[in-house]
């Protein structure tokens, strides 16, 4: 099996030159670069990343925890971070905790200071003292897509103005003269998104609006809950003009039961989510939504953590805010036309 030196040899390099060709390419020289990859290619070489962490006394990977992969906007997510890492000089290793709480303790046990210098985590039911606890004896932690920006936690993380992203949805609905709007408020490992439902709730109210509980419904964050949800919903109060999703896929499980029903959409009810996740514009009607920047956000997040592995200093770095959510309007959403539907029957 070739080695390192073996590499270096060939290209007529150092082995210190080798390591930064695969750690940090832009040290390099781009000629000298060409020469220790086509080394590398040609002795097959695969470098030991164990060795390589004992040699350095760190690791050059990085651990993403999350909830979920089955999560459409995990894989988005995990990509952007993916690549961020990477060009930074780091493996990104993804750690799925399948909504249990257990396997991320046992996650951060084995990998925190080991496998991965650092862990970035999303939504997770591990209390954050417990998180405290494994940052201050393994390896840093920071919380990506934290949902309430006024309220820090006591970890640095990457903050989304989620009430924010609410309050446009409000603003949108109110816009186009719907008033008889239900809600669909997701419920996942990182809690219920009761930040968006909060920014909703207030331009309603502004408006003169009560939200009216029995159009209101806390559900898993799924497209199937957002279906059956939806389904109910429009039984119990069928005079809904529009719909309100706190997360694009209990959005899309709602296009998908008023199509069940027979409702037109949007000519008799609109819809609109939050994320902005790749389905909201390959569905038909493709989803209004109110976006967050995910490709910022991760990016941002790799970069806080990788900061906190490379400067001890910086650990007092409590929160950086990602970009302003923004809404997207596609054919999801139209102005109401009361009496619509009588008309058409």
């Amino acid at each position: 099996m070739a080695t390192l030196s073996d590499v270096a040899r060939l290209a007529d390099v150092t082995a210190a030159t080798v390591s930064n060709v695969l750690r940090n390419p832009n040290k390099v020289r781009p000629e000298t670069a060409k020469r220790v990859m086509r080394a590398i290619r040609e002795l097959g070489y695969r470098p030991n990343l164990n060795a390589r962490a004992l040699a350095e006394g760190r690791s050059s990977t990085l651990a993403l925890m999350l909830s979920s992969i089955a999560n459409p906007f995990y894989p988005e997510f995990v990509l952007a971070a993916e690549r961020a890492a990477r060009r930074s000089g780091y493996f990104l290793m993804v750690c799925n905790t399948d909504d249990d709480a257990e396997i991320g303790r046992a996650y951060l046990t084995q990998i925190a200071g080991t496998l991965a210098e650092g862990v970035l985590v999303l939504n997770t039911d591990i209390a954050i003292n417990e998180l405290c606890e494994s940052a201050a004896v393994g390896a840093p932690i920071v919380l990506s897509m934290w949902e309430h920006p006024e309220q820090l936690p006591a970890l640095p993380c990457v903050a989304v103005d989620f009430a924010y992203a609410g309050t446009l949805a409000a603003q949108h609905l109110l816009e186009l003269g719907h008033r008889d709007i239900g809600m669909l408020i997701g419920d996942g490992c990182g809690g219920l998104q009761d930040a968006r439902a909060a920014g909703f709730r207030t331009v309603m109210r502004e408006a003169g609006l009560e939200p009216d509980d029995a159009a209101v419904r806390e559900i898993p964050d799924t497209i199937d809950a957002g279906f059956t949800a939806c389904l109910e919903l429009m039984s119990r109060k069928p005079d809904l003009s529009a719909l309100f999703a706190t997360n694009d896929l209990l959005a899309i499980g709602a296009l998908q039961a008023l199509a069940t029903l027979g409702r037109r959409v949007p000519e008799d009810v609109s819809v609109v989510g939050i994320t902005d996740i790749q389905l909201a514009h390959q569905v038909r009607p493709s989803l209004t939504t109110v976006a967050i920047n995910t490709g910022a956000i991760a990016q941002a997040s790799i970069d806080l953590l990788i900061r906190l592995i490379e400067e001890p200093d910086a650990q007092h770095v409590q929160a950086i805010t990602a970009p302003a959510p923004v809404l997207v309007r596609r054919q999801s959403t139209a102005d109401h036309v009361s009496g619509a539907r009588e008309a058409r029957g």
